[in-house]
């Protein structure tokens, strides 16, 4: 049996102009502060852990997206990537940058918009399973595809609703989970409440279906937007963590990773599928860390420099575990 889970972090709806995001964080103390960001049908809840593991190098603050968790539908019903990506400026602008930024999955796509477009405001990028272009045929996205074609989502929508919620929930975390055993009951009824809370907004299931289909519409961009180059140009130190088993996204992209971004470090974990952080988050945190010592070191002058860039010569190959 997995250890008992700690309750989620508390939450509180901010005001940011003509966006109102609800966020979760960590207490005050740590004068760095980290920025995080979910996947496609997450919520700011998909961070608790790391963010525990986390909380005495960083104040994090974990985003629910426009539409998603407790956070409203966004004006005029925008939930392309890169209106996730202002909402999460406007997040790193109210609590004041650089930050730390993270993000899984879509929330890997939208951070790296973030990190290439505003480079002032991110210190360090951590990507878990990125959702970046990736046209190799495979399950997941092949569903994720389907549901995002014009009218065939609003109909898969309706047929899903009418599934239990407990069948949803076991279903998401079979496909997202490389060891379904590492759930504790608790956090299933907790994640089957939230399900039963989401199906009676009127906006849950279009916010669903709009979020698919920006992040397949991202899988087709061309030109200066599309996010493999907007990751060629982010400045900020990278990490990228994929799980062996992920059925989502494929960890072999890590090599079109390796090649793309300029200042990266790799790490493949064995016993992970597609939310690392919410699996192995201790193992996951370590990595974290070693990017934001490196940076700080970075930052500390020519002899941090030194030390920081042998720390990524030493790290420049895939690291296992």
């Amino acid at each position: 049996m997995v250890e008992e889970p700690i309750p989620h972090w508390p939450g509180e709806l901010l005001d940011l102009g003509d966006l109102a995001l609800h966020v979760r964080s960590t207490p005050a103390g740590p004068q760095e502060k980290a920025v995080l960001v979910h996947g496609l049908a997450g919520s700011a809840t998909n961070w608790t852990d790391l963010m525990a593991e986390l909380r005495e190098e960083v104040r994090g603050y974990a985003i629910d997206l426009p539409g998603a968790g407790y956070s409203p539908e966004p004006p005029g019903g925008d939930y392309s990537i890169g209106a996730y990506a202002a909402a999460v400026t406007a997040l790193i602008e109210h609590v004041g940058g650089p930050v730390h930024l993270l993000g899984n999955s879509m929330g890997g796509a939208v951070s790296v918009r973030v990190a290439a477009t505003r480079p002032d405001l991110v210190r360090t990028l951590t990507l878990v399973s990125p959702a970046l272009p990736d046209l190799f045929p495979r399950y997941g996205p092949a569903r994720v595809a389907m549901s995002a074609a014009p009218r065939i989502g609003e109909w898969a929508m309706t047929r899903l609703r009418a599934l239990p919620p407990e069948r949803r929930i076991r279903a998401t975390m079979e496909m997202c989970y490389a060891d379904t055993g590492r759930v504790h009951p608790d956090r299933l009824e907790d994640a089957v409440a939230e399900l039963r809370r989401r199906d009676d907004l009127p906006y849950a299931g279009p916010a669903l279906v709009g979020s698919a289909r920006a992040l397949v519409n991202e899988y087709f961009r061309r030109g200066a937007e599309n996010l493999w180059r907007l990751a060629a140009q982010v400045s900020a130190p990278t990490l990228v963590v994929h799980g062996r088993h992920d059925r989502l996204v494929d960890p072999r992209m890590a090599v079109r990773a390796h090649r793309t971004f300029p200042d990266v470090r790799l790490v493949l974990l064995p016993h992970a599928a597609h939310v690392a952080q919410m699996e192995c988050p201790a193992l996951v945190a370590r990595h974290v860390r070693a990017l934001m010592q490196d940076a700080t070191r970075l930052a500390g002058g020519a002899e941090g420099a030194k030390n920081a860039e042998n720390a990524r010569n030493a790290e420049d190959s895939l690291i296992v575990g």
